[in-house]
C-alpha cells in the first residue's frame, strides 16, 4: 500500500523529469543555477559538513580560496543533478561529445585476451555518465556474452530506486552490491568476460574495519571489498581519472593499476587507488562529493594510539 501511494504521489515528478530531459542544454543549466542558489544560499544544504571537510583536507589553503572551492562545488553539485536527469533522453552522439574517454584499450585488450577488468571510480565529476564508456568499446568487447556493468546499492525508496536503475542501465547492467561477488563468480564459471565499475570512496560498512591509511590529511578507512573481489578473480584493475574542461564537458582517462590482481600484495591495490583519487581531488577540488560525512567514525593508523589509550598511559605514569 505504501509503495502504491509513493507511485501515485511521485508520478508527476517522473513526468516532469522526463520532459526536462528533452530540453536543450541552456535550459538544463538554467535550472542547475536555480538549484545552486536554493541549495547553497537558501537551504544551506550540508554547508557545515562541506566547510569542515574542505578546511581539514586543505589546511594549506586560505579562507578565500576555500570559499571559492565551496561555491564551485555547489555549482557542480547542481550541474550533476540535471546532467543525470538528461540521461533519460540524451542521444549517444551527444553524450560522446560531453564525456570523452581515453585509453579505453585498457579494457578492450583485457577482454580480448580473456581477462575480466575492474575499474575503480569515485564520487568525483560526473560518475553517472561513466557507463557511457560502452559507446567507446570495440565491437568485440560489446559482443553478446560479455558482461559490462557496475555495482550499486539499492535505494530504500522503491520509486527512486527504479528511476536510478533506469538511468544507470541506459548503457550497462547494474548489480546490487550485496550480490556482486556471487554474480561475478557465476559469470566467470560460464566463461563470460566482465568489465565492471566500482565506486569505492565511501567509508566502509560498520562491520568492516577497512584498510586504514593517511588520505587527504585524515586517517581513513578505505573499502577493502573491491580489492578482495579483484584478487579473488585475478582481474585487470584500473582507475577512472576524471577532469572537467568546462560546464558539461568531461574527459576520463583509464589509468592502469595492475595487470593481475591476484599477484599483488594485500592492500597495495587499495593504496594505489587512494593515491590516484587524492591526486585527482587535488587537481579538481570542487568536483569531489564534499557533502558526504566521510570521517564521522574516526579511525587510527596502524600503530597509532587511541585517545583513551593515551589518557590511560598518562594516568599510569602519573
Amino acid at each position: 500500500m505504501k509503495e502504491k501511494l509513493q507511485n501515485i504521489l511521485l508520478a508527476p515528478l517522473g513526468w516532469a523529469l522526463d520532459a526536462l530531459a528533452f530540453m536543450p542544454w541552456w535550459w538544463i543549466y538554467f535550472n542547475a543555477d536555480c538549484l545552486y542558489y536554493v541549495a547553497y544560499h537558501v537551504v544551506r544544504y550540508r554547508v557545515k559538513i562541506v566547510r569542515r571537510n574542505l578546511a581539514t583536507c586543505f589546511p594549506e589553503k586560505g579562507h578565500g580560496e576555500l570559499r571559492k572551492i565551496e561555491r564551485q562545488f555547489y555549482h557542480q553539485f547542481a550541474n550533476l543533478f540535471f546532467e543525470t536527469v538528461k540521461l533519460l533522453h540524451i542521444s549517444d552522439a551527444d553524450i560522446k561529445r560531453h564525456m570523452v574517454f581515453h585509453n579505453v584499450d585498457f579494457i578492450d585488450d583485457g577482454i580480448e585476451r580473456g581477462q575480466s577488468v575492474m575499474m575503480y571510480a569515485a564520487h568525483l565529476g560526473n560518475w553517472e555518465w561513466i557507463p557511457s564508456i560502452v559507446l567507446w568499446f570495440r565491437e568485440s568487447t560489446r559482443a553478446r556474452g560479455n558482461v559490462l556493468g557496475q555495482a550499486y546499492k539499492p535505494l530504500r525508496n522503491k520509486w527512486f530506486d527504479r528511476l536510478f536503475l533506469r538511468l544507470r542501465t541506459r548503457y550497462s547492467q547494474c548489480f546490487p552490491s550485496h550480490q556482486i561477488l556471487r554474480t561475478m563468480i557465476r559469470n566467470k564459471m560460464e566463461n563470460h568476460h566482465m568489465a565492471l565499475g566500482f565506486i569505492s570512496d565511501q567509508h566502509p560498512h560498520v562491520t568492516d574495519q577497512g584498510h586504514v591509511i593517511e588520505f587527504m590529511h585524515h586517517p581513513t578507512a578505505m573499502i577493502t571489498g573491491t580489492e578482495a573481489i579483484a584478487r579473488k578473480l585475478d582481474m585487470r584493475v584500473g582507475y577512472f581519472y576524471m577532469r572537467r574542461h568546462r560546464r558539461g564537458y568531461y574527459d576520463c582517462t583509464l589509468v592502469p593499476m595492475c595487470e593481475h590482481a591476484a599477484a599483488e600484495p594485500e592492500g597495495s591495490i587499495t593504496d594505489r587507488y587512494a593515491r590516484l583519487l587524492e591526486q585527482n581531488i587535488k587537481e579538481c577540488p570542487s568536483m569531489w562529493l564534499w557533502t558526504h560525512d566521510r570521517w564521522k567514525r574516526p579511525v587510527q593508523l596502524p600503530g597509532q594510539q587511541t585517545q583513551s589509550e593515551i589518557e590511560t598511559e598518562k594516568s599510569t605514569l602519573a
